[in-house]
């Protein structure tokens, strides 16, 4: 139980991103550093009542520190590269609170994670053409046509991949990793993308290249993070849908049709441009020509026309549900799966 404790323990201090004196602080000095040095080392457990200021500090809840963490998670890769190594920790410590959770509830259900990976054969990548090629295999593996995607978070959970929201800082988009070694996760960052759907749809499929292609040794990190983009933008919009839209060649695009193909794909007028650029559509002087106008503009970050889908997964939510309609968990199990307070989990759920 020490062991389990001081694990627990631990993690909940880094998932709330505090120093060992960040938490004296905010006991007001009612115990000294090395007490909480101790508590992570598993020499003593504190009481019930120092339990439950944890809990308000940390924002976990009391039994929180007594399951133990089944999550094992492998070598993870980050969208985005300069991260601190505190703010990479609690990223870290979040994918695998949420996945130990998660698989728990599928265990209950008798779940099992059934991923392959229909790109497993693929030879190695090292050009566009391989990833072109890569992502209309996967459309066609996977019965999408080359009509757009509606709900990308939902389509990657219906193929065993975890999706997973992360509370991080701007520094952060998504990563991807293995757990425990054969169940595929992407997480991505809540804070920057929950009203940027377009952006979300794109990270999501830009993580899933990284899962799923195996890239050429002699490339950069650089050529492989190109080769992602491009693979996510050949998800998003397939070279036969592109050139449907707007033609074999063009001297230049409007800004309205740019945003009716974002409104309809789910893409960024941005990406749209780059995946005409290299479906040979329009040149690289008209290319950069575009983007110095959304530079000029301010609409690098905040471009004009919005994608409106629903970009969200609810599978964990409704794997809770079901177990507790079918009495499999209490309502209490419930709400510590869901790492929320009973009276919050019974005031958010609706039973017939």
């Amino acid at each position: 139980m020490n062991t389990i404790f001081a694990e627990r323990f631990k993690s909940a201090r880094l998932l709330s991103g505090l120093s060992l004196q960040d938490v004296v602080d905010k006991l007001n000095n009612k115990i000294t550093r090395q007490a909480i040095y101790r508590y992570e080392k598993g020499e003593v457990i504190p009481d019930s009542e120092m339990i439950a200021e944890f809990s308000k500090i940390f924002n976990v809840r009391p039994d929180f520190f007594f399951n133990p963490m089944t999550v094992e998670i492998g070598k993870v890769e980050y969208r985005k590269l300069k991260i601190p190594a505190k703010e990479e920790t609690r990223i870290q410590e979040q994918t695998k609170d949420y996945l130990s959770r998660y698989l728990e509830i599928e265990e209950i259900l008798g779940i099992k994670n059934n991923f392959v990976n229909p790109l497993e054969d693929y030879p190695a990548v090292s050009g566009y053409a391989n990833v072109n090629h890569a992502a209309n295999s996967l459309r066609k593996e996977w019965k999408l046509g080359n009509n757009a995607m509606p709900n990308i978070a939902e389509l990657l959970e219906d193929k065993h991949i975890k999706v997973l929201k992360i509370k991080a800082d701007g520094n952060f988009d998504g990563l991807q990793t293995y757990a425990n070694g054969n169940i595929p996760v992407i997480a991505y960052n809540e804070t920057q993308m929950d009203n940027k759907k377009d952006r979300l749809r794109f990270t999501l499929l830009h993580e899933l290249g990284h899962l799923l292609l195996d890239f050429n040794e002699s490339l950069t990190h650089k050529q492989i993070e190109t080769l992602c983009h491009q693979f996510a933008g050949a998800m998003l919009l397939p070279e036969a849908a592109i050139k449907q839209e707007l033609g074999e060649h063009r001297k230049q695009l409007s800004m309205n049709e740019l945003g009716n193909i974002k409104k309809q794909y789910g893409i960024s007028m941005q990406a749209i441009v780059m995946r005409a650029n290299v479906c040979k559509i329009v040149n690289n002087n008209y290319t950069r020509q575009f983007f110095k106008m959304m530079d000029d503009n301010n609409w690098r970050v905040d471009e004009p026309f919005e994608y409106h889908g629903h970009e969200e997964s609810g599978r964990f939510d409704q794997l809770i549900y079901r177990a507790v309609v079918e009495e499999l968990i209490s309502m209490s199990k419930a709400a510590a799966l869901k790492n929320m307070t009973l009276a919050a989990f019974k005031a958010n759920t609706k039973m017939i």
